[in-house]
């Protein structure tokens, strides 16, 4: 594996690189060492796909062992992504052991230094009591990019291409859940059908629910399983037994029931033995989904998640729970209305919309 590494990190290596060797693309990286939050990081960039790598919080001791470190990066960043475990060792296997040179020319040096620049729209994920940090890269390889030819391409999908290409079969095999989600407003039909693969974190979770009824991501969240799942004898909700929480605030008062961070909690932990659960969005204006697990699907062959259908349309952020949002669809209803084109207006700007399947899957690809 070739590790192609700009002048500030060879010095800070210590070390002299190797004379320039001829590479092959998808196993050869351009390297850079900068600053984040005051401390040290290192990304990757591939040469072929444009995919980006994060090590960061590296400390003096971490650099006498960089290139295990830089493997092991490497190799996180793709099972983040899923892929199968036959095809990351066939491409470790191929690559070999690492090898430091200098950076190849100008043209991948912008390269790296854009990847950079991504990296660090994401710093809130980076998480600094780990070294190496694949969901920032993998969102910072989610930016559309200039392929030099006049065209554009995205990181990622482009690491699947070429993976595939490589392994001449299949790279993605996995287990997946298939959900119904549905909000719970009184009068109106609103829910989605989702297949989300099993190795995903409830926090991934909470972003592909985002994204699958049009919410904003402006407020708190928490999902909450049930004493025996759901009951359709009972006239209300069993007894709540776990509560995995987005941040420290929901442990401020107490609770009856277990309570856990959901950082890292992936799926597969809790699905699809658990068959009911609830996510609460917004606990002022309490939007309560039910989440029913329907199937597993064990050989799922695509990374990210997709909606299969839905309908209805999510009510719009901060419009007051469900009394304010019968208000809201009364005013937009008539057009005789004093507040009708402000309301409108302001359902635009809250991001208020016809519920529209293509557009969803779209953007389900990018999470």
């Amino acid at each position: 594996m070739l590790i192609q590494c700009t002048k500030k990190l060879l010095d800070q290596l210590n070390m002299k690189a190797e004379a320039a060797a001829e590479e092959e693309p998808l196993f050869s990286w351009h390297a850079n060492l900068l600053t984040i939050n005051r401390r040290k990081t290192i990304v990757l960039v591939n040469n072929l796909t444009r995919y980006s790598v994060v090590l960061y919080g590296l400390k003096s001791k971490d650099f006498k062992k960089i290139d295990e470190l830089m493997i092991e990066a490497i190799s996180d960043a793709l099972h983040e992504e899923g892929i199968k475990e036959e095809v990351i060792e066939r491409y470790f296997n191929h690559a070999q052991k690492v090898r430091f040179t200098k950076t190849k020319d100008r043209t991948h040096v912008a390269r790296l230094n854009k990847g950079c620049e991504y990296v660090q729209v994401y710093v809130d994920e980076l998480d600094d009591q780990k070294i190496s940090n694949p969901k920032a890269g993998k969102l910072a390889s989610l930016f559309l990019v200039s392929d030099g030819k006049k065209g554009y391409l995205y990181p990622h999908e482009e690491l699947f291409k070429h993976l595939e290409d490589f392994a001449g079969e299949p790279i993605f095999r996995m287990e997946a859940v298939q959900l119904k989600v549905s909000l719970q407003l009184e009068g109106h039909n609103v829910w989605r059908r989702l297949v989300v693969p099993l190795h995903r974190t409830f926090p991934d979770l909470h972003e592909i629910l985002q994204t699958a009824f049009g919410w904003e991501d402006n407020h708190l969240h928490e999902f909450t399983f049930y004493e025996g799942g759901k009951s359709d004898q009972a006239p209300s909700f069993p007894k709540p037994v776990l509560t995995l929480a987005c941040g420290e605030e929901a442990f401020y008062n107490p609770s009856q029931h277990e309570m856990r961070m959901e950082t890292d909690i992936k799926l597969s932990e809790y699905l699809p033995e658990q068959q009911f659960l609830t996510y609460t969005y917004d606990f002022g204006d309490d939007w309560k989904h039910e989440i029913e697990v329907e199937k597993t699907i064990e050989d799922y062959e695509t990374s990210y998640p997709i909606c299969l259908e839905g309908q209805g349309n999510t009510p719009p952020e901060d419009v007051g729970g469900s009394f304010g949002y019968e208000h809201f669809l009364s005013i937009i209803a008539n057009p005789d209305d004093p507040d009708y084109e402000h309301m409108l207006q302001w359902g635009r700007e809250q991001g208020y919309e016809e519920f529209e399947l293509e557009r969803v899957n779209w953007m389900l690809r990018r999470r």
